[in-house]
């Protein structure tokens, strides 16, 4: 392994390399050195269209030689949400570190697997959450930690946006198979409703729509954290453009406006108190997609943990179940 830089392969020619391979190439302690697609052509285009000044990059149209590739030594995956603990486990096998798009897996077991072959290979794994390396949420860490709003009773998260032609491989698929909103833009929703309580939900309650290929369009429901501390999250495909969070104590709120923050934008983060503040915050632009594959490749190099834990992708993928369970037999459902 370089002693600076972490050497990338990315295993897939999704849309989001259109954010990810970019970033790989501009981090200091990263080096792109090959993308893999099993759709013929697909990675030269990829690479075409988003660096193509990185004529040293190698473009692949089997994805098994990338896990092989001696060259490469973590892994971003990107493939089909149903495809990324198969896939996972390959590269994990194959000595690789790797950073998984959300979400990690479908089930808890899988996301078990993932941990004890991470464990046995000494490799890193992380979730990719990328809004977690957006500085605008440590703004409001800091808020919290300040007491203006006081103790957090109730979390509001919306995660939403019309649903086009291009991207109906979103939903021509069921549930069970990684198809729907929940799988897709519902990891925010649900990782940002857990991500200002200090344990994890006891319970939810949730109601979807389901389309033809019985994946759901549009699902949202409660948390229940006890003692009266609530989350309520939504996510569809037939609202308007949302990507925001609302946190509620009891004295005053939060609001981050925009999530999925541009990184040409300042970000926008209110607050308010009973007691009559109000205010709404500029913050800097960031790049969160930059500053996670920094933070990743600096874990590998350096040999730190990442940021976001095996048992954070744990709780958000048992928070996921337990929602679509809900929606699926009309009933409250226990989380363990």
């Amino acid at each position: 392994m370089a002693e600076q830089q972490l050497r990338w392969g990315i295993l897939g020619a999704a849309r989001v390399n259109d954010k990810l391979l970019p970033a790989i190439v501009e981090a200091p302690n990263a080096r792109l050195v090959a993308i893999a697609s099993r759709r013929a052509g697909a990675a030269a285009e990829t690479l075409q269209k988003h660096a193509p000044d990185q004529t040293d990059v190698e473009t692949l149209d089997d994805p098994e030689a990338l896990l092989s590739h001696s060259g490469v030594d973590a892994i971003y995956l990107p493939m089909a949400n149903e495809e990324h603990a198969e896939w996972a486990l390959k590269a994990i096998n194959h000595g690789k570190h790797v950073l998984i798009e959300k979400p990690m897996a479908l089930t808890v077991a899988d996301i078990d697997a993932i941990e004890a072959a991470a464990k046995a290979n000494n490799v890193t794994v992380m979730e990719g959450f990328m809004y977690r390396f957006h500085t605008q949420h440590d703004y409001v860490k800091e808020l919290l930690d300040s007491g203006k709003i006081g103790e957090v009773r109730t979390v509001k998260t919306a995660f939403a946006f019309p649903m086009k032609p291009a991207r109906l491989y979103r939903i021509n698929r069921d549930i069970a198979h990684g198809g729907g909103a929940m799988w897709d833009i519902g990891p925010y929703a649900v990782h940002t409703a857990r991500l200002w309580f200090d344990h994890e939900p006891v319970a939810v309650t949730a109601l979807a729509k389901l389309n033809e290929h019985g994946a759901d369009v549009s699902l949202s429901g409660i948390f229940d954290f006890d003692n009266g501390r609530y989350a309520h999250f939504e996510m569809s495909f037939e609202h308007s453009r949302r990507s925001e969070y609302q946190i509620i104590g009891t004295l005053g709120g939060i609001k981050c406006h925009t999530v999925w923050q541009p990184d040409t934008e300042p970000a926008l983060v209110s607050y308010w108190t009973d007691a009559g503040e109000e205010e709404t915050v500029s913050l800097p632009a960031a790049n969160h997609f930059n500053r996670e594959i920094e933070h990743f490749s600096d874990c590998v190099l350096s040999g730190k943990a990442p940021f976001l834990s095996m048992a954070d992708a744990r709780g958000n993928c048992a928070a996921i179940n337990a929602a679509l369970q809900s929606a699926r037999k009309g009933q409250v459902v226990r989380i363990a």
